[in-house]
C-alpha cells in the first residue's frame, strides 16, 4: 500500500464539503501536568463525532458509477459505521453496517439515524470484520474497510495537515492506534512537512496487538472477548500490511495505557477541557499524562481526542469512579454504639469536617455485627484523599466509631 502527501492534499479537496474543520486547543491543564506545551485536536467534534468521517468520505466519493449501484459494506464498533453511512447517505449509495453484537446501544443507533442497515454479529470487531467480508462476497457490495484502504488513509490524514496548519513548531504528536489508518495517514502528512517530528502510538494494554508488533515484530492474539473503554482501538489481530506499509516507517514509539488511566482522561477532559471523549479518543491523552516523561514529546506536542461517542451510562460510572480516585467521592462504612443519638453524631462530625452527605444507609442484621451495633454506610463528597483522611481520624476521636473502608 502507498500513500502520499499529494493523496492527502486531493482527499482534501475531495472532501471539503463533508466534514469540519476542527479546533486544536491549547489546554494550560494538560500542559502544566504534562511539562510541554499541549494542544488538543478536537476530532470528537467532527461530524458524527469521529474522525472517521474524513476517511469514510474520501473512500465513497471515490467510487465508480457502478460500484454506487452496488452499494457498500463496513464493518465498525461504531465510528466508521457512523462515518459510512453518513457519507453514503450523502452521496446516494446503499449502506449495510455489520456491527459486533457488544457495540454500544448509542452507537448502533446513530449508525440507522445516518441511514445504514445496521447487522449485529460477534462479539469482536474482527468477527463482523470477517462477517461483512462474507456478505460482501454474496451480495456484491463494495467493502469499506476501516483502514487498509489507501482512500480512507488519505482521507484521515487530512487532520495532519490541518494540525501544522493550526500549531507552529510542532514537535510530536500523539495518536490512538487500532488497525493503523489514522496514524498512518497523519503521520505521512506530517513526516512530508517536518521529517523530525516525533509520532507516538498508544493502545490499551487489554488489546495492545499492534504495540506488540512495533516492539517485537510480533504478536498474541486475543482469543476471547475483553471489556474495555477504548472498544474503537481493540483489534485483536493487527494488519501486518498496515505494520509493513505504515506503522514501521513512520512510528517512532509506541505505549500502552490501563483502563484506569483512560477513565483519568476521560474525566480530565470532561472538567478541564470541557469536552466529552470517548474511551479511544481520551487514549491518546492517557498515554500523554501517565508517560509523558518517557515519551519525548519535545516543547510543544499535539494531542489527538479522536472521538466522543461514548454512552451516557459509561460517562457516568467513569466521572464516579474518578471522584473516587481523586478523593472528590468516598465510600466510607462504620460501626457505632446502636443507641439513640449516633446518627446526629456522626453527622455532625461529618458537618464539622466540611464532608457533604449524598447517601446514607443503616444495618443493624448484617453478620458479624453485635447486638448492640449498627453499621451507617456513607457516600459523602470530599475535596481530596487528605481530607477523606482527616475525616476518618475525626469520626474515630470524637464518636469512638469502628472505620471499616
Amino acid at each position: 500500500m502507498k500513500v502520499t502527501l499529494e493523496d492527502i492534499q486531493t482527499a482534501r479537496i475531495k472532501i471539503e464539503k463533508y466534514i469540519n474543520h476542527t479546533n486544536c486547543e491549547f489546554s494550560h491543564s494538560a500542559s502544566r501536568l504534562i511539562g510541554s506545551d499541549v494542544f488538543l485536536k478536537l476530532e470528537n467534534n467532527q461530524r458524527t463525532g469521529s474522525f472517521k468521517m474524513r476517511g469514510a468520505s474520501n473512500k465513497i466519493l471515490n467510487l465508480t458509477e457502478a460500484e454506487k449501484k452496488q452499494g457498500v459494506i463496513a464493518c465498525s464498533a461504531g465510528n466508521h459505521a457512523q462515518g459510512v453511512a453518513l457519507s453514503s447517505t450523502l452521496s446516494g449509495v446503499k449502506s449495510v453496517i455489520v456491527m459486533p453484537e457488544t457495540a454500544s446501544l448509542s452507537k448502533i443507533e446513530a449508525t440507522k439515524s445516518y441511514g445504514a442497515e445496521v447487522i449485529l454479529h460477534g462479539q469482536m470487531f474482527d468477527e463482523a470484520k470477517d462477517y461483512a467480508f462474507k456478505l460482501a462476497k454474496e451480495k456484491g457490495y463494495v467493502f469499506v474497510h476501516p483502514y487498509e484502504d489507501e482512500y480512507v488513509i488519505a482521507g484521515q490524514g487530512t487532520i495532519g495537515l490541518e494540525i501544522f496548519e493550526q500549531v507552529k513548531n510542532l514537535d510530536s504528536i500523539v495518536i490512538p492506534v487500532g488497525g493503523g489508518g489514522l496514524i498512518s495517514g497523519i503521520a505521512i502528512a506530517a513526516k512530508a512537512i517536518n521529517p523530525k517530528i516525533r509520532i507516538i502510538g498508544v493502545q490499551t494494554a487489554v488489546v495492545n496487538t499492534m504495540y506488540q508488533m512495533f516492539e517485537t515484530n510480533t504478536f498474541k492474539p486475543v482469543q476471547n472477548s475483553v471489556s474495555t473503554l477504548a472498544d474503537g482501538i481493540a483489534i485483536k489481530n493487527p494488519s501486518q500490511v498496515m505494520f509493513d506499509s505504515f506503522i514501521k516507517k513512520y512510528v517512532d514509539q509506541m505505549v500502552t495505557v490501563t483502563e484506569a488511566q483512560i477513565a483519568e482522561a476521560i474525566v480530565f477532559l470532561l472538567e478541564r477541557a470541557k469536552t466529552v471523549a470517548e474511551g479511544s479518543g481520551a487514549a491518546a491523552l492517557a498515554a500523554a499524562l501517565s508517560h509523558h516523561k518517557d515519551l519525548n514529546l519535545g516543547a510543544k506536542t499535539c494531542i489527538l481526542v479522536c472521538g466522543g461517542n461514548i454512552d451516557l451510562n459509561i460517562v457516568s460510572q467513569v466521572i464516579q469512579r474518578g471522584q473516587i480516585q481523586r478523593g472528590r467521592l468516598c465510600e466510607l462504612s462504620v460501626i457505632v454504639p446502636d443507641v439513640p443519638g449516633s446518627l446526629s453524631r456522626l453527622t455532625s462530625v461529618l458537618a464539622e469536617q466540611r464532608a457533604n452527605v449524598l447517601e446514607v444507609h443503616h444495618d443493624r442484621i448484617r453478620n458479624g455485627l453485635g447486638l448492640k451495633e449498627t453499621r451507617i454506610d456513607f457516600v459523602i463528597e470530599t475535596t481530596s484523599l487528605q481530607h477523606i483522611e482527616t475525616i476518618r481520624q475525626a469520626l474515630i476521636e470524637k464518636v469512638g466509631a469502628q472505620i471499616l473502608n
